[in-house]
C-alpha cells in the first residue's frame, strides 16, 4: 500500500510538471476544431451536476472511441430505456460527435487526471459504475474511482505486443491499475493474454470480441453515399484514401499521380484524419498540380477533378460508401500510428489496400489478409498498381469487396458478449 502511495504520488508530481504543456496542446485553436467555449472547467472537475439517478459513466477518450461505444450505448438504452448514461471525452472533436447521439447520453469532458478533480466529477455525477473505452487508464482516476467503491470495466480493450513490450517497463505502475479495475473485456485472446503478463487477474479477464465488428450502416448513411456517388460520377473509378497523416499525404498523392497514367479519368477522395490538416492537405495537392475540389467548398466535380478533399467531421461512412477501392492510411509511416481500423469499408463490402504498419490493428487485419480482402503495399507505385488491378478487373474488385464484409459477418456478436458481463 505505501509502495502505491508513493507512485501515485510521484505520477502526479509528474502530471503536474507535465498539465501545462498538455493543456496548451488540448486548447490551442486550430481550423476545424470545435472550441472547448466555458466548459473548459470541466477538465478541473467543475462540472455541471446531472438530474439522472445512478447514472453509468462511459469514457470515451475522442471520436474514434465515441463511435465505437455508439452500439453499446444504444443497446443499453434499448434494454433499459430508463437508464440514464453519461459520456465523457478529452477532446472538443469526441465531445461533437456525442452530440450526435441526442438524448441518449449526457455530455461532460473527462477530468484531469488529478485525484481531486476526479472527485469533483464524481460529486456531480454519482455515477454508479464506469465504462471506459478500450484502454484509457488513468492512475488517479482509477484509484479514485474504486476508492468510492464504483466498479470499473475496461470494454473492447485491445492490448499490441508492441505496447505490452513498453508498458512492462512500468510493471509497478499496471500493478497498481489492476488492483483497481474490476474486469477487462478484450477483444482478442492474444490481447487477454497481454493483459495478464502485466499482471492483471485471468479471473478478471474476460475475450468478447471487438464490439466494431458489429457496425450497422444506417440506411440513410447510404442514400447519401449514393447521393454523393452520383454528384462525382457513378461512372469514373474512384479511391478513397481514409484518415491520413502528416507525411502520407505526399505518399498518396504521388500514387494517384501515377495511377492517372493508366487510369486517366481517376478520382482521389482524399480525408485527413484530423481537422485543422484539412487546409494544409488541400494546399499540397494543388501544389502537386492536381485539380483539387474540397466537400465544404459545394463547387462542382468535373471530369477534370483529380482529388476530392473529405473536409467535413463525422461523414467517413459516407465518403467511404461512395469510393469503389479504399487505402486506409496510418499505416505508411512505419511506428508512428500503427493503422487505423478496416472494418467499416469492410462493412460496406469495399476491397482494401493497406500499408505495412498495423500493429494497432493486428488480428482484424490478419483475418482480413487471410480472407484476401486485404493488400498490403509499401510504396506509392504498389499503391498505383494495385488500384489499377482493381479498376480493371471487376470480377477481382468485386470478389475482395465480399471477402471484406464477410470477415465482419461472421465476426459479429462481441456486443451481446459485452452486455452479458453488464449490469445495468
Amino acid at each position: 500500500m505505501v509502495t502505491g502511495m508513493l507512485i501515485r504520488l510521484l505520477y502526479t508530481f509528474v502530471l503536474f510538471l507535465a498539465c501545462p504543456f498538455l493543456l496548451i496542446s488540448l486548447y490551442k485553436k486550430k481550423p476545424g476544431k470545435p472550441s472547448f467555449g466555458v466548459r473548459w472547467k470541466e477538465h478541473w472537475g467543475i462540472t455541471r451536476k446531472t438530474n439522472a439517478i445512478a447514472p453509468i459513466w462511459i469514457h470515451a477518450v475522442s471520436v474514434g472511441e465515441t463511435i465505437a461505444i455508439t452500439p453499446v450505448i444504444k443497446a443499453i438504452k434499448k434494454q433499459n430505456p430508463a437508464q440514464s448514461i453519461v459520456l465523457t471525452t478529452t477532446t472538443s472533436t469526441g465531445a461533437e460527435q456525442a452530440e450526435k447521439l441526442g438524448d441518449l447520453v449526457e455530455h461532460r469532458y473527462m477530468p484531469i487526471d488529478f485525484s481531486w478533480c476526479v472527485r469533483g466529477f464524481l460529486r456531480a455525477v454519482k455515477p454508479k459504475q464506469m465504462l471506459i473505452v478500450e484502454t484509457e487508464l488513468w492512475p488517479n482516476t482509477l484509484h479514485t474511482v474504486a476508492k468510492a467503491n464504483i466498479p470499473i470495466t475496461v470494454l473492447n480493450a485491445r492490448l499490441s505486443e508492441k505496447s505490452c513490450q513498453r508498458y512492462a517497463k512500468f510493471q509497478a505502475v499496471f500493478t497498481l491499475l489492476a488492483t483497481n479495475i474490476s474486469q477487462i473485456l478484450c477483444q482478442h485472446q492474444s490481447d487477454a493474454e497481454r493483459f495478464i503478463r502485466l499482471g492483471f487477474s485471468k479471473e478478471a479477464i474476460n475475450v468478447t470480441g471487438s464490439i466494431k465488428f458489429d457496425i450497422t450502416v444506417p440506411d440513410k448513411t447510404l442514400k447519401e453515399s449514393q447521393a454523393l456517388r452520383i454528384k462525382l460520377n457513378e461512372t469514373r473509378p474512384i479511391w478513397i484514401a481514409a484518415s491520413t497523416h502528416s507525411g502520407e499525404d505526399e505518399l498518396l498523392l504521388q500514387a494517384h499521380k501515377t495511377l492517372l497514367k493508366t487510369q486517366p479519368d481517376a478520382l482521389m477522395l482524399l480525408v485527413p484524419r484530423h481537422p485543422e490538416r484539412f487546409s494544409s492537405v488541400t494546399e499540397l495537392a494543388q501544389q502537386q498540380g492536381l485539380i483539387t475540389v474540397t466537400r465544404t467548398s459545394n463547387v462542382a466535380v468535373h471530369a477534370e477533378t483529380q482529388v476530392y478533399i473529405g473536409d467535413t467531421m463525422g461523414e467517413m461512412l459516407v465518403l467511404l460508401g461512395s469510393a469503389d477501392v479504399c487505402f486506409m492510411a496510418g499505416s505508411l509511416i512505419g511506428e508512428k500510428v500503427g493503422g487505423h481500423n478496416l472494418l467499416e469499408p469492410a462493412a460496406l463490402a469495399k476491397p482494401l489496400i493497406n500499408g505495412p504498419s498495423y500493429f494497432n490493428f493486428a488480428e482484424i487485419t490478419k483475418q482480413l489478409i487471410e480472407n484476401h480482402a486485404v493488400v498490403i503495399c509499401e510504396t506509392p507505385d504498389e499503391i498505383a498498381e494495385q488500384l489499377n488491378q482493381l479498376f480493371s478487373d471487376k470480377e477481382k474488385s468485386t470478389s475482395m469487396g465480399q471477402a471484406a464484409l464477410d470477415v465482419v459477418e461472421r465476426n459479429r456478436g462481441a456486443l451481446s458478449n459485452t452486455l452479458k458481463y453488464l449490469s445495468f
